[in-house]
């Protein structure tokens, strides 16, 4: 009985492990696959009909996938700056605007060399850029903004396919963490440490960019510091970022994890009672209330995941690019 009683209370005392491969070959290359294709279309799509009826589809169905990965914010997605340059924001200064409308008044010839626009600055290039053209001023088939579509499609394209060739060499990167030769993951447990610090930083991100940037104060909201208020995405970028992420701590985790699963469901109820697609709403009491009970849902999946994903697997969140400082 003594000897049950110790192996039992061995078992009890023997951390959890982050579930490295099942991230890798059931979250990431699925999620990188995915916006391979949907940057394909994008760009196929620009280049038969660059008008804005015919790209924006396309572009929300790119987006959507890239919230998939977004959180990936190392290996691929840091090469060259990538994940930068899909989706430079916040955009804090408002360069991407001015990018924008520079290379339209100018009508910058570099829009003819896919090589060539690849040293355009991130802020003309990328989703929030498109954005700026797609929905902004109307334009024909025969102006420059069309022409400018079509390049940054193209280099969304080429960087996607770019990620998804990558990634199928860095999965085997993170896979044989510990074995001798592989310089960046010196064991199992850093692999797992890097996929936690990219969970913890995306709903980090989630709670105090794409929920705090529009809050701003109760003197001085700001909706329209809001993510891709103009294409009307701001609250569908939430819902499935976290999407993503309740994916990814389903597939990093070892164990059942209720009281996490539960809290994703309530910030997802949360959503489900917004009707507020760009957070206008935090400019009236009431309206602004909903959005700031929506961060506490997003903060409480945050308490939930250290207690049932970190403490447990011994991982705490580290330092990742996104973070800024």
């Amino acid at each position: 009985m003594m000897r049950k009683f110790l192996l039992v209370a061995l078992l009890a005392a023997t951390p959890a492990t982050a579930d490295v491969p099942e991230v890798v070959t059931d979250h990431i290359l699925p999620g990188v696959a995915r916006f391979a294709q949907a940057a394909e279309t994008l760009s196929i799509t620009a280049a038969r009909d660059c008008t804005a009826d015919s790209v924006i589809p396309a572009y929300h169905a790119a987006f959507d996938a890239w919230l998939g990965i977004s959180h990936l914010t190392f290996g691929p997605l840091e090469t060259d700056g990538r994940g930068l340059t899909i989706a430079f924001w916040p955009d804090t200064r408002g360069v991407v605007g001015r990018t924008v409308a520079g290379l339209i008044a100018a009508q910058d010839p570099v829009v003819e060399n896919p090589q060539a626009f690849q040293e355009v600055s991130i802020a003309g290039r990328g989703l929030f850029a498109l954005e700026r053209v797609l929905f902004g001023e109307s334009y024909g088939p025969d102006h420059y903004a069309c022409r400018l579509v079509q390049a940054q499609a193209g280099d969304l394209g080429r960087m996607a396919q770019a990620i998804d060739a990558d990634w199928a060499d860095y999965a085997q990167v993170m896979l044989s963490a510990g074995d001798p030769g592989n310089n960046i993951y010196l064991s199992a447990g850093e692999a797992g440490q890097a996929l936690y610090t990219a969970l913890m930083t995306g709903l980090e991100f989630n709670k105090d960019q794409r929920i705090g940037r529009p809050l701003g104060t109760f003197e001085r909201p700001r909706p329209r510091r809001a993510e891709a208020y103009r294409s009307g995405r701001s609250l569908r970028n939430v819902a499935l970022s976290l999407v993503a992420l309740q994916d990814m701590v389903q597939a990093l985790s070892d164990t059942a994890t209720p009281a996490t699963d539960d809290a994703f469901q309530t910030a997802f109820d949360q959503i489900e009672s917004l009707d507020d697609p760009v957070f206008a709403g935090v400019s009236d009491p009431v309206g602004r209330l909903k959005v700031e009970i929506l961060g506490q849902k997003i903060a409480f999946v945050q308490d939930a995941v250290t207690t049932e994903v970190g403490v447990p697997m011994g991982l705490s969140q580290g330092f990742n690019s996104a973070d800024g400082d």
